[in-house]
């Protein structure tokens, strides 16, 4: 080699060692700056015509360096689509790894002896890149898990409430069929229903109603302390309004029949005759309980009759 040559290699060496030589411009890497200028296993570079004892190792150097790059990408591109916040930025800062690379590749010129300490820098470079995307890609796993367990609670807090409405029309289902056995004169019973038309003196008030109840209970044989439990047992039902209408139940009229239409067996004006639907609700406390009292103590301890 000349004196000349000698010179030649020894600048170009010096260059490619301490990164004098042309590089690309160190800048993190993220989703709209990506950019590599590595590569890839199908594209040969200037190393692919190196040859000797570290020409390989070099070779290796180059094809992992993209791999990682690639990683880059992949993993960027994964948290974009997914919409998902990992807590942290999605920036990897791929300079030293970039910077590393295009010293390897400019020293393709020089002898193979400066291959491995490059391909080492390389390595060296490569390594802080992929636990980067390391640290990324375990980001997103907990944030795509973490969304995955919000659905699925969502999932459950919805069929548990859905649950709970069934559960809660059904037994209000199976309160109003009770209600209606319990108000249909014994569920079948043989208990007597009047027959005849209520009467009354067309009176509907309150007080009016009670004082058509007081003479039909005269009738009867009972006394002013049954008209008391008469009057407490329908002031709970109905406060003695004969259109008192229950929507929940459907039940109405002062005795609270139902459904009201039982009560046109003791007349046709059941729905517009205080004293027809008293004449009913007497019936049906006679075979029912025996007396307003009786009917007036059971309403008490178990909230109906």
């Amino acid at each position: 080699m000349t004196a000349i040559g000698a010179v030649v290699v020894g600048v170009v060496a010096a260059a490619a060692l301490t990164g004098t030589a042309p590089a690309a411009t160190a800048s993190p890497t993220d989703l709209s700056t990506a950019r590599f200028s590595l590569a890839s296993a199908t594209t040969p570079t200037v190393l692919a015509t190196a040859r000797g004892a570290g020409a390989d190792e070099a070779r290796t150097a180059e094809s992992s360096a993209a791999t990682s790059m690639a990683a880059v990408t992949s993993v960027q591109n994964d948290i974009a689509a997914s919409g998902l916040d990992i807590g942290q930025p999605a920036t990897v800062d791929t300079s030293a790894l970039e910077t590393a690379t295009a010293r390897l590749e400019a020293a393709s010129v020089l002898p193979d002896t400066f291959l491995p300490d490059l391909a080492e820098d390389v390595t060296a470079a490569r390594a802080g890149v992929d636990q980067r995307v390391a640290e990324l890609r375990g980001g997103l796993d907990a944030a795509v898990a973490k969304k995955a367990e919000e659905e699925a609670a969502e999932k459950a807090r919805q069929e548990a409430e859905a649950a709970a409405a069934a559960a809660k029309e059904k037994a209000a289902a199976e309160e109003r069929a009770a209600a209606s056995t319990r108000t249909s004169n014994g569920g079948g019973s043989s208990a007597p229903v009047p027959v005849t038309s209520g009467g009354g003196s067309g009176d509907n008030s309150p007080a009016g109603a009670q004082a058509t109840a007081r003479g039909m209970l005269a009738s009867r044989g009972w006394g002013d302390d049954q008209f008391s439990c008469l009057v407490s047992l329908w002031n709970k039902e109905s406060g003695w309004n004969y259109r008192a209408y229950n929507a929940g139940s459907g039940a109405f009229g002062i005795p609270q029949a139902l459904p009201g239409s039982k009560m046109s067996s003791a007349g046709a004006d059941w729905e517009t005759n205080a004293a027809t639907q008293i004449s009913w609700g007497l019936g049906y406390i006679s075979g029912r309980f025996g007396t307003p009292c009786g009917a007036w103590e059971h309403s008490q301890a178990v909230g109906w009759y």
